[in-house]
């Protein structure tokens, strides 16, 4: 039967338990991890009125509920459901929703019908995955939809083609995911190179005390020797740089400044300084934001 065929034949809350039409379109799940909302891009396989498959860039459990926004083709706005996770395989997911209103179901079939989406064929690979006693039958689908056992069935696409396709969108997804993953780290590894720690960063900065170098150098647990830049050794730039730091409470360096000398040798020696650690320096017992004095020597 030809897809147009099809769409016309459904008018109205359909006699088929769950008529799928191919859709592919971005879509976000939103899950809670740890109280924490992480949302997961994903792209769109197939849709019916009682649920969705994608194409995640993220696992979910099954079982799981997650929130989902989907924007229809040529639809005038996206659609927001809650739905529970019913099989994952890897990057693929299907997900049934709950609770979906009337309006977002005639959503759905004003948008099959509007767009003449193709009917997908109803197996293993693209079938959500319900609870016992729910998942169709090839009959079951056929009877539904009107077809009688001798119909010629919906005309599928070439499978090299479908293959084709379906790994451009891993691809796709794989890319998404290596650039989210790669954008989370160079953000993580920037504010650890700035030295932030937080909205209560500029407040745990402040010194509640003046500790003497000495004392402090008896405390280190961790150093890290700066690198003599080259153009320095070149230029014969030698001598000692001092530097104001203070020390968090768990004993890392949270801020500091040279003192004296060359620009290049100073700023070799805070890049040392950023890794330097301290057993916390304590007052009346506690933990205590400290500043001091340390000496870096730069010399051939």
């Amino acid at each position: 039967m030809a897809t147009d065929a099809q769409v016309r034949g459904w008018s109205g809350p359909s006699r088929r338990r769950l008529p799928r039409f191919e859709m592919q379109a971005p879509l976000d799940v939103t899950v809670l991890r740890s109280g924490i909302p992480d949302t997961v891009p994903g792209r769109s396989v197939n849709v019916c009125e009682r649920g969705i498959a994608a194409m995640l860039a993220g696992e979910l459990v099954p079982g799981e509920t997650v929130g989902i926004e989907v924007k229809l083709p040529r639809g005038p706005s996206a659609l927001r459901m809650r739905a529970m996770v019913r099989h994952q395989d890897k990057l693929r997911c299907g997900l049934e929703f709950l609770g979906l209103s009337e309006e977002q179901r005639a959503a759905i079939r004003d948008w099959a019908k509007g767009s003449k989406a193709e009917m997908t064929e109803i197996g293993e690979s693209s079938m959500l995955a319900l609870a016992p006693g729910q998942a169709e039958t090839k009959e079951a689908y056929n009877a539904g939809s009107g077809e009688s056992a001798g119909s010629a069935p919906p005309p599928r696409k070439p499978r090299k083609k479908r293959r084709w396709r379906r790994a451009v969108l891993v691809l796709a997804l794989l890319a998404m995911a290596a650039a989210v993953f790669w954008w989370k780290w160079s953000r993580g590894w920037d504010e650890l190179e700035s030295g932030l720690t937080g909205p209560g960063a500029a407040s745990a900065k402040k010194p509640e005390a003046q500790v003497p170098a000495e004392v402090m150098e008896k405390l280190l647990v961790h150093r890290v020797e700066p690198v003599y830049p080259a153009d320095a050794r070149k230029a014969n730039l030698q001598g000692i740089i001092a530097l104001d730091i203070v020390v968090g409470r768990d004993g890392s360096v949270v801020s500091m400044h040279a003192l004296n000398g060359p620009d290049v040798l100073a700023q070799a020696a805070m890049d040392a300084l950023r890794w330097w650690k301290f057993e916390p320096y304590r007052v009346n017992g506690e933990p205590a934001v400290v500043q001091t004095t340390v000496a870096v020597e730069f010399k051939k």
